[in-house]
């Protein structure tokens, strides 16, 4: 945790330098502003409304370092996961800046369940970061809510029976080895509580609405990253190995989706050895048809939680109108699967993200997961008791 001792006056020079020569303000005052903010009660509201509009106006937001260097500064003070065997696991995450106002079935989530299921060691972060947290009562569900959809990540998975305990204060949350895990972003990164109400305020996203899936505290080894905007693609790309990702792809579908499109082609930017390269993919390079993305419309958290059930609880006889959410998440798994290393080409991830879901793993992932949470939130309650 940074000790330099800040104030408003050295936070001066720095918002000065942004508005007037936005061309020389680097990453390293990006880091020292960003310390400055996210300490509380320091400096004046309007300091902070005009940072957050200078980053916007003046683009430095956009900027692959500046990126790099305000997810270093959250991970720095994010309260940090103790997570069993991470060393002996290329643990991956698969998650979206959302923004993209389709309101699509949470095929993220469940393209990271089914990848579990197959054999992946998911990790997913909840993203957007939220605007707001609070200190809740022990067993209180709080945490990413929908933003441009629906249902969020944590919504749909609140509906299928899954709990979110925070861990105590000050201390780690322990993270055992189990197929999937979901990190609730709030409960470790704390700090941009003290941002919330100007960003909540402001008529724009700022750079912290995208940089959830940067801030993953699991820091996982694989991503695939979906952007809304084609423009950001490359610039994830490269902040995801400044960040120390080694393997990920970044994806925009041509629909300004931040997933893999089963409607048509994708842009994607591979993150491989160090080198971002461009492509695209199209579902038949998947071996898959393409589909409207109004057939995989989502709705609210307990009609996406029906459709999850129907889906991943099929006994391996998937209803006819369920075909294109089957293919959508099965292509979204597939690259999640061929980033972790399980899968050698997208249409051997295909046929293992399908294999996961029809054969029922991918539920028994799920189902690991919801009875790790009741089993930590009933630890956590006993504890209380006097």
């Amino acid at each position: 945790m940074v000790t330099k001792e800040y104030s408003m006056q050295t936070f001066r020079p720095l918002l000065a330098r942004l508005v007037q020569t936005p061309e020389y303000f680097s990453a390293n005052d990006l880091k020292e502003a960003l310390n400055h903010l996210f300490t509380p009660d320091l400096l004046d509201p309007t300091q902070i409304g005009a940072f957050l509009v200078a980053l916007h106006i003046q683009r430095v937001e956009r900027r692959p370092e500046s990126l790099s260097a305000a997810a270093a500064v959250l991970r720095e003070r994010a309260l940090k996961p103790a997570i069993e065997d991470l060393d002996k696991d290329f643990t991956v995450d698969i998650v979206g800046t959302g923004g993209d106002g389709h309101n699509l079935f949470n095929v993220s989530t469940a393209a990271g369940i089914a990848a579990a299921g197959a054999g992946a060691r998911v990790v997913k972060v909840c993203c957007p970061v939220v605007i707001s947290i609070s200190c809740v009562d022990i067993g209180t569900q709080h945490g990413s809510r929908a933003s441009s959809s629906s249902s969020g990540s944590a919504d749909l998975l609140e509906s299928l029976d899954c709990l979110f305990t925070p861990p105590s204060p000050g201390t780690a949350l322990p993270i055992r080895r189990i197929p999937f895990t979901f990190i609730l972003a709030p409960h470790y990164h704390r700090s941009l509580s003290v941002i919330a109400p100007y960003r909540k305020a402001l008529p724009f996203r700022t750079m912290f609405n995208v940089l959830g899936p940067l801030i993953n505290p699991a820091c996982p080894r694989g991503m695939v990253l979906g952007v809304a905007e084609r423009e950001l693609g490359y610039t994830f790309a490269q902040s995801l190995s400044e960040g120390g990702v080694e393997r990920a792809l970044v994806v925009c579908g041509f629909e300004k989706i931040d997933e893999i499109s089963c409607a048509g082609p994708t842009w994607v930017w591979e993150l491989k050895d160090g080198q971002v390269t461009e492509d695209i993919l199209t579902p038949e390079d998947f071996g898959l048809n393409r589909h409207s993305l109004i057939k995989v419309a989502g709705g609210s958290p307990e009609e996406n939680a029906k459709m999850f059930k129907r889906l991943f609880c099929s006994g391996g006889k998937v209803p006819e109108d369920l075909i294109p959410v089957l293919d959508f998440v099965s292509m979204n798994a597939s690259a999640l699967l061929v980033v972790a290393g399980i899968a050698k080409d997208y249409k051997e991830g295909t046929e293992l993200a399908r294999k996961s879901i029809l054969s029922g793993q991918a539920w028994k992932a799920l189902e690991t997961f919801r009875d790790e949470g009741q089993r930590f939130a009933s630890k956590v309650i006993l504890s209380y008791i006097p």
